[in-house]
C-alpha cells in the first residue's frame, strides 16, 4: 500500500544535513564544531546556540548546513566528529533530510488535530511521510483516506488492550515509523509501547499543564471557574500528561462559557499547538533535557 508524502514539499533537502549537539558549556565550543563542519567542506546556512548557564550550565545548539553527497558521506562524517564529541563530551545528533521521516497518526474520534495535521502536511508545511494513520474507531477513516492515506482500524476494548497494541506495534514497525503523533487519541499508551519510542511520540493535551492533568480537563476547568483555557503538546512518558513540554498557548473564556464552549475554543488552540510541535520536531528543533525541551524557533 503506497504511503503518504506531502505533494508540496518545498525543498529537496538533497544536500542538507542537521546537527543538534548538547554538552557542558565552555569556551570554544562553536569554533569547534564550525571548524569541522568547514574542514567537511559544509556551508553553514543556520546556527543556534543556548546555554543554561554560561558558568556551570549545559550548552544546547543546533546547526543547519549544505554538505555536497552528505546522504553517502553520513556515516564517514559520523566517525569523523566522533573524537571532538568525546573530547566535550557532548551528547548529539547528526541526520539528513532525506529520506523524510516517517510519521503515523492516532486518533480517536474527534478530527480536529488530525485534518490539521494532514491540512498542513498536504500545503508541505510538514516535511514527512506518513505511512499510516490508525484509530480505535472507524468514524476517521473517510477524512484519512481522502488524502489518499492507509487507514488502519484496530479496536481497544478494556479486557484487549494488550493485544490491540501488539497490533499497533507490529504495524509501526512494518511501516518504519520514526514518530508517532497522538491527535486526540484517548488512550493511554502502555510503559512498553512509550519505551519502544523514547522522545518520539508527542501527544496534545487538552488543558494548559501542569494544571488539569488527566481526564475531562474542560470539566474541570469549568469547575474550578477559569479565565484562561489552554493546550500543551508535549513527549509522551510513563507518567501520565507529565512528559516534557514542546509549545502550549491559551485562550481567555469567560462565566458565560459553558463546558461546551470551552471544548469549542480549545479545538482551534489544540490544533495549532499540536502542529507547531510537530513542525518543530521534524525540523529538529527540539532538544529533550531532563523533563524539560530546548526549542529552537
Amino acid at each position: 500500500m503506497p504511503t503518504g508524502t506531502g505533494p508540496k514539499a518545498q525543498r529537496s533537502g538533497r544536500d542538507r544535513a542537521r546537527m543538534l549537539i548538547s554538552c557542558p558549556d565552555r569556551p570554544g565550543i562553536v569554533a569547534a564544531v564550525s571548524d569541522f563542519l568547514f574542514t567537511q567542506g559544509a556551508n553553514i546556512i543556520s546556527s543556534d546556540q543556548y546555554s543554561s548557564d554560561p558558568s556551570q550550565g549545559t550548552f544546547f545548539m543546533r546547526l543547519e548546513f549544505d554538505l555536497p553527497a552528505i546522504r553517502t558521506r553520513k556515516e564517514e562524517i559520523a566517525r569523523a566528529f566522533e573524537p571532538l564529541a568525546r573530547s566535550l563530551a557532548m551528547t548529539w545528533r547528526f541526520e539528513t533530510l532525506r529520506p523524510r521521516k516517517r510519521v503515523a497518526i492516532f486518533a480517536s474520534r474527534e478530527e480536529h488535530c488530525l485534518l490539521e495535521l494532514l491540512w498542513r502536511w498536504r500545503s508541505g508545511e510538514l516535511d514527512a511521510e506518513i505511512p499510516l494513520v490508525i484509530s480505535n474507531h472507524e468514524i476517521l477513516s473517510e477524512a484519512a483516506q481522502s488524502f489518499g492515506l492507509p487507514f488502519v482500524y484496530i479496536p481497544v476494548e478494556p479486557e484487549q488492550q494488550q493485544k490491540a497494541e501488539e497490533e499497533q506495534m507490529h504495524r509501526l514497525a512494518d511501516a518504519t515509523v520514526d514518530l508517532i503523533v497522538l491527535a486526540r487519541y484517548m488512550q493511554i499508551l502502555s510503559p512498553a509501547m512509550v519505551d519502544r519510542y523514547p522522545g518520539r511520540i508527542i501527544n496534545i493535551h487538552h488543558s494548559f499543564l501542569p494544571a488539569f492533568a488527566g481526564a475531562k480537563p474542560y470539566e474541570q476547568a469549568y469547575a474550578r471557574g477559569v479565565k484562561i483555557i489552554g493546550a500543551t503538546a508535549h513527549y509522551v512518558t510513563t507518567d501520565l500528561d507529565a512528559g516534557p513540554i514542546i509549545e502550549q498557548d491559551v485562550q481567555r473564556v469567560t462565566h458565560r462559557d459553558n463546558v461546551d464552549d470551552l471544548k469549542r475554543i480549545g479545538r482551534q488552540i489544540e490544533r495549532s499547538v499540536l502542529a507547531r510541535a510537530v513542525a518543530w520536531h521534524l525540523e529538529s528543533r527540539v532538544l529533550i533535557h531532563g523533563n524539560r525541551t530546548v526549542v529552537f524557533r
